[in-house]
């Protein structure tokens, strides 16, 4: 049995020291290569993910890893896992974008106990165990009351490989756009669902995650009170579109978006 709660706090600690090489490496020319397209990976990626790893094997003997640069598949991971996202928000950050995030989540027997989000140059670090809440900065957040799609800020985001997906982003979008107060294109989904965790948003969906986009911000999102599922409202496995609310509006969200899919 993992006692998540039992290293929260050096967990913590590790990934805001490796916030410190993203805030080290702000000022400085970003090293950019294309694993896709549109698909960026820059030294700053390398360095963290390296740190991190350095940092947490030490933390939990005996898990393995499943990180976005040096990991070969994205199927779901062995029974203890640390699952990383070394800098969410690639793009963002070779723009200067601030919401790049760093997303850390402890999976365990096929499902998440621990997940932190931090956004290192906004100052905000969001982090959950499993059954104790959610918190930024050390304060409680919750999800949003909004229960009226015409009152909700939604959150999405695009596919690296758009060009094939992109029928079904737009009538997506299609229906979003007419109802909802407005749409919202963060681009790094570990932060939208920080976001929908705060309150910030109160709906995010999104086609094509990668099991380290999401990991630790479906664990903040339902320790703050809302709901996780796919776009039919089943519950999620790795390679279905995610879709995520304050709970109130997820029923809703369901009858919009599924028909799409």
């Amino acid at each position: 049995m993992i006692d998540a709660h039992s290293i929260l706090k050096n967990c913590v600690d590790i990934v805001l020291q490796s916030g410190e090489i993203i805030r080290e490496h702000w000022a400085l020319p970003s090293n950019v290569r294309h694993k896709g397209s549109i698909d960026l990976v820059t030294q700053t990626d390398l360095a963290v993910e390296a740190f991190l790893k350095e940092k947490l094997v030490d933390l939990v003997p005996g898990a393995c890893f499943l990180a976005e640069e040096s990991s070969e598949d994205d199927e779901a991971p062995a029974d203890l896992c640390w699952i990383i996202d070394p800098v969410d928000g690639t793009t963002n950050f070779v723009h200067r974008i601030p919401q790049v995030g760093t997303s850390v989540a402890l999976w365990h027997k096929g499902r998440v106990e621990l997940g932190i989000v931090n956004v290192p140059m906004l100052h905000r670090c969001y982090w959950a165990v499993r059954g104790q809440g959610a918190f930024c900065n050390g304060e409680p957040i919750s999800v949003s009351g909004v229960d009226s799609l015409n009152d909700a800020l939604v959150g999405t985001g695009f596919p690296y490989d758009i060009a094939k997906r992109l029928p079904e982003v737009m009538e997506r979008l299609a229906l979003v756009l007419p109802i909802a107060q407005g749409v919202r294109r963060i681009g790094a989904a570990s932060i939208d669902l920080a976001y929908v965790a705060s309150g910030k948003l109160d709906i995010f969906y999104e086609a094509g995650l990668k099991p380290w986009d999401f990991a630790a911000g479906i664990l903040l999102v339902e320790e703050a009170g809302g709901r996780i599922s796919n776009l039919t409202g089943a519950p999620l496995r790795f390679g279905d579109p995610l879709l995520a609310s304050n709970g109130r509006l997820h029923a809703l969200a369901v009858d919009l978006l599924s028909p799409t899919t």
